[in-house]
């Protein structure tokens, strides 16, 4: 991409987040340098593209016409990269992935691992953060996929399943319930729970399978709510409390034997992990080669710890 695309790039994305800290974050460039891009584009074009007046940054009626000219520039430009990839052979480009917290800290660092090796030269960029965030930025055009937990049909976006992600109870390594073996959800209203905050998809899906079973978050023992599922699994190893978190997380602890999961003898705990696209977004080569890797990866060998 040359210095005028990575220009236009840069204007789309702080006209997209309506801010130029939200920019600077997403194209991993400090703000100054962001503001730079944005000013030597007004001085190319010898007129203001943003209104900076209030709270937030808003298109002026010559960025609105500029926008939709860089968005147009922007997609040939992919298009052009992926005819030409396609006749090379070679695979190179830059993508942006959004994903939630589970998926991103958990299962795609060795996907990414793994894809890195067969295409050295396609850079890939994480971006993690809940569900709502990642379909924002998705919606915003400043990632080209995003994966997530949970339900996604409200946000108008082209969705896919990933693989089913199953919710464990885990408990200390020398806990009583071990013995045996699967335990009734009845139990959970007898012990200290350890919860994750509210609006985490996790801590939904929980809610929502103990609502079925009659039980609700006040009829329990809270002895934490803590904000990521590190600081849980550490509670847990530490006696604080019982907890539920994706199987995905606890894969090495389970390993080790420093933590141990339980079944419910009601029923599994499921959800689903999807892959989200944005219907309007023109998909380039090195998208599309990533989005065939991971359907072709074997997901179920790395939960079992067999690759």
């Amino acid at each position: 991409m040359g210095m005028e695309d990575h220009k236009l790039k840069v204007f789309c994305t702080v006209a997209e987040m309506k801010s130029f800290s939200k920019a600077s974050e997403i194209i991993h460039l400090t703000q100054p340098a962001v503001s730079l891009q944005i000013q030597t584009l007004e001085e190319t074009f010898e007129t203001k593209l943003f209104d900076r007046s209030s709270n937030t940054v808003v298109l002026t009626p010559a960025g609105e016409i500029l926008y939709k000219y860089a968005k147009d520039i922007l997609s040939q430009y992919d298009a052009a990269e992926r005819a030409v990839s396609g006749i090379t052979g070679l695979v190179k480009g830059s993508m942006t992935i959004g994903a939630s917290t589970t998926i991103g800290n958990y299962l795609l660092p060795r996907v990414i691992a793994e894809f890195r090796k067969v295409h050295p030269k396609i850079k890939i960029h994480l971006l993690v953060g809940n569900t709502k965030r990642i379909t924002e930025l998705l919606k915003g055009g400043v990632i080209d996929l995003g994966l997530v937990e949970g339900s996604v049909t409200k946000y108008k976006l082209t969705t896919e399943k990933l693989i089913a992600d199953e919710l464990a109870l885990i408990v200390p390594a020398n806990h009583h319930w071990l013995k045996l073996g699967e335990v009734s959800i009845l139990e959970l209203l007898k012990v200290p729970f350890v919860f994750r905050e509210e609006g985490s998809g996790t801590r939904q899906v929980i809610e929502h399978y103990l609502s079925e079973h009659g039980i609700y978050p006040q009829d329990m023992t809270c002895s934490a709510i803590l904000g990521s599922t590190e600081a849980i699994k550490d509670a847990v190893e530490n006696g604080i409390g019982v907890a539920i978190v994706s199987r995905w997380a606890v894969r090495k602890e389970l390993t080790h034997n420093t933590l141990k999961a339980l079944k419910f003898k009601e029923c599994e705990m499921l959800r689903e992990f999807s892959l989200l696209f944005n219907r309007n977004a023109v998909s380039t080569y090195s998208v599309d080669t990533f989005y065939n890797y991971l359907k072709g990866f074997p997901l179920h060998k790395l939960l079992e710890n067999a690759l």
